[in-house]
């Protein structure tokens, strides 16, 4: 699995490397400066031809250049107070020794550098000046408009992966705007000119390393949008914010660069979260169909029967060896008319349930796609949890508890997944959601990963909590993340009722053997693979037909 690491754990990684005497953070900061380059130039092949003698020695401020296919290549390199900064310095002096036109902002004093961002940004002052970021008050890269449209690099160095609040006068929103008006008129004018391509070190600057929220001073004016970087250059691994809220959408594509770092070092520190990844097992020759579990799914009443089916496709199709919808009595006709290969049980109240799952190879429950919010629905969750199996609770079944979720926490046990999306989770956890949704003020923003691992700790039990950055945590600390971004971004998932099949996926695994970590884990990345491979127009109903094809190119029978 990749490692997602918090600014802490990075920082604490490039320590003890710098410690044992295996690399000097001058070294790193050398290696992360060229890691950049590079990136810029495998994602750009064209801007690594070499610039022709006597072009772009110095950047021309000339108006004679702006519409020309010919500009010089140049860059704007804006860095920060801190070793992002320093990062920042490096690029600019390789750069320009390949015969770019760069110039440098830097945001602060140069005499309060730190000691190895300070090296290099002596080491560039042989080369070209610096000029003050702000300058009485105002963004002084802001005020050059029209200096970098052609063939512009923009390089933000700025914060990166230190930045754990907002910045107190920092005209957070002058050079983002600038760069969206490069863009608008670069679109729109004829002929056009290329917008310039926005490279940020480590994470766009403005988002939390630890969260991925979007940390601002002030209030944007109102055509502001977002700065989005067009490639981000991070170190060693990904970090949390690659992966969760604003960071994946601000990151545009990621490439991570090696810089000398061990591999495993993070394993000692301990609490890394993970990116989730199947861990399916391969069903065996010589088996019969108890051999691979019975899943049990309970259905709402008339009219509400749709989502426990839909869960139930899901289950049979993942490889439950059987499937049964556990339904009242007045639904059994509306059930019966839609299923064959599923199997179909009466079930009105607690006790005809108690007496079902007296069979034992019963060995996973799902309950509350569709279940409703009568008082009879937390009766049959209470039934349920006391067997002690494999116990899957989704919607109602977790809605019903928003009164008096200390009832719910109290039967959970280490056998169950909760799979709440953020409404959910906000019913069952209203003090960790009000942490989660506060502004940032000091030190790194309380995360969506943090949440969810409070969450798993107080329920008992394996908590996902659902979303584009689904969350997957156990008791024990254990975390992963599911990011249904970049090329894995899944839109199409944003539909009624594909909650409920994530839902039956996990059920399914969990009568399969899966742990309920294995199993959580292993159905989110599913349930983005199946809609990946159906595409656009893509309804609930369409996802457990996509397993066998999705099983098939992951090369699991």
């Amino acid at each position: 699995m990749t490692e997602l690491l918090t600014a802490a754990q990075m920082q604490a990684i490039e320590q003890a490397a710098i410690r044992s005497g295996e690399v000097t953070g001058l070294e790193l900061m050398e290696r992360a400066g060229q890691g950049v380059v590079e990136a810029i130039f495998e994602g750009w092949p064209e801007l690594a031809q070499p610039v022709e003698s006597g072009r772009g020695a110095s950047p021309s401020r000339s108006p004679e250049y702006l519409g020309k296919d010919d500009a010089p290549r140049r860059a704007v390199v804006l860095c920060g107070p801190g070793n992002n900064g320093g990062d920042g310095f490096v690029v600019a002096r390789l750069l320009k020794e390949r015969g770019w036109a760069v110039e440098v902002f830097l945001y602060g004093e140069p005499e309060k550098l730190p000691p190895d961002a300070k090296v290099n940004y002596e080491r560039w002052r042989k080369l070209g000046s610096v000029a003050p970021y702000i300058e009485d008050g105002e963004s002084a890269f802001a005020l050059h408009p029209a200096e970098y449209r052609e063939n512009s690099l923009l390089v933000d160095a700025l914060f990166g992966t230190g930045l754990t609040r907002p910045v107190e006068n920092f005209n957070a929103f002058g050079w983002v705007t600038q760069i969206t008006e490069w863009r608008l008129k670069g679109s729109h004018r004829k002929g056009g000119f290329p917008a310039p391509r926005v490279v940020s070190i480590d994470l766009p600057s403005g988002v939390c390393t630890d969260s991925g929220e979007l940390l601002r001073s002030g209030t944007p004016p109102p055509d502001f949008e977002e700065i989005r970087a067009d490639l981000t250059v991070t170190f060693h691994s990904k970090k949390l914010a690659h992966a969760l809220a604003d960071g994946p959408e601000q990151s545009g594509k990621v490439v991570v660069k090696n810089i000398g770092l061990k591999a495993g070092q993070s394993a000692e520190l301990g609490g890394v979260a993970q990116s989730a990844e199947p861990q399916l097992m391969r069903k065996r020759g010589g088996h019969h169909k108890y051999s691979h579990g019975h899943a049990l799914l309970l259905s709402g009443g008339h009219g509400k029967t749709g989502a426990a089916r839909l869960a139930a496709r899901g289950a049979l199709r993942i490889g439950a060896g059987l499937v049964t919808v556990g339904s009242p009595r007045s639904a059994m006709m509306e059930n019966a008319c839609q299923l064959t290969a599923i199997m179909l049980r009466q079930i009105d109240g607690p006790n005809e349930l108690d007496q079902l799952l007296e069979d034992r190879r019963i060995n996973a429950v799902c309950l509350g796609p569709g279940l409703g919010l009568g008082a009879e629905t937390q009766m049959l969750v209470m039934s349920v949890l006391k067997q002690e199996r494999g116990t899957v609770l989704d919607a109602d079944a977790l809605t019903q508890f928003e009164q008096n979720p200390g009832v719910l926490f109290e039967a959970l046990h280490g056998n169950c997944v909760i799979t709440p999306h953020g409404g959910e989770f906000a019913r069952l956890f209203p003090d960790l959601d009000e942490k989660l949704n506060a502004p940032a003020t000091t030190g790194p923003a309380y995360s969506k990963v943090d949440a969810t691992r409070e969450a798993a700790k107080r329920a008992g039990c394996v908590v996902l909590f659902k979303g584009p950055d689904t969350v997957i945590a156990a008791p024990n600390g254990c975390c992963s993340v599911n990011s249904a971004h970049y090329q894995r971004s899944a839109p199409w998932l944003a539909t009624a009722g594909s909650g409920d099949v994530l839902a039956g996926f996990i059920t399914g695994l969990m009568a399969r053997g899966l742990s309920p970590m294995q199993a959580a884990e292993t159905a989110a990345y599913l349930h983005v693979e199946c809609a990946l491979n159906f595409g656009p127009g893509l309804i609930a109903e369409d996802l457990p037909e996509q397993i066998p094809t999705v099983l098939r190119r992951l090369d699991i029978p």
